[in-house]
């Protein structure tokens, strides 16, 4: 092998190696702008194109708009969530396409309304799809199934005492 050519294949891997991160950076940042109820910024995640399969593919949405309308919708001030993404495996399929797979835990909390003091514990396999437009990622397509999820009422005597939500 050429000079010019392990230089050119390694430039392609360090490229590949960027993408993966900004991929895994694109992620995070879409969780937590989902947990932090941030809808205009959740929505700079998405691709203009973007399709969804949440909840076994059930909940089927096909804007940024429609994404984060529906989410501001069922995920009020009073419903505490933290959605955590582990365990990543990312494939670049082209320059401008990539796709994923997550494990996703997620935790609620309702702390008012008719759900107050109902807790969900739940986890999924997410698999996206990705494209990058004008060089930067966005997910073009994301969904889950579940794996399981758990409801159970918390115990009335214990408070949280941080609400981010509650200012």
């Amino acid at each position: 092998m050429t000079l010019e050519a392990r230089i050119e294949a390694l430039e392609k891997e360090i490229q590949r190696l960027n993408d993966i991160e900004a991929i895994k950076q694109l992620k995070a940042k879409y969780f937590r702008c989902l947990d932090g109820k941030l809808w205009d910024e959740l929505a700079t995640t998405l691709s203009p194109n973007i399709e969804t399969s949440y909840s076994d593919g059930k909940l089927v949405f096909h804007s940024p708009k429609e994404v984060t309308e529906y989410l501001s919708q069922v995920m009020p001030k009073e419903e505490i969530s933290m959605h955590m993404g582990h365990t990543p495996e990312i494939t670049i399929d082209s320059e401008n396409t990539a796709t994923g797979r997550w494990y996703l835990e997620d935790n609620l909390i309702f702390t008012d309304g008719k759900y107050k003091n109902v807790g969900i514990n739940g986890g999924a396999f997410y698999t996206d799809k990705y494209e990058k437009i004008d060089g930067q990622w966005y997910i073009k397509e994301t969904g889950y199934v579940r794996i399981f999820e758990e409801h159970f009422m918390r115990d009335p005597k214990i408070h949280i005492t941080t609400n981010m939500h509650n200012k």
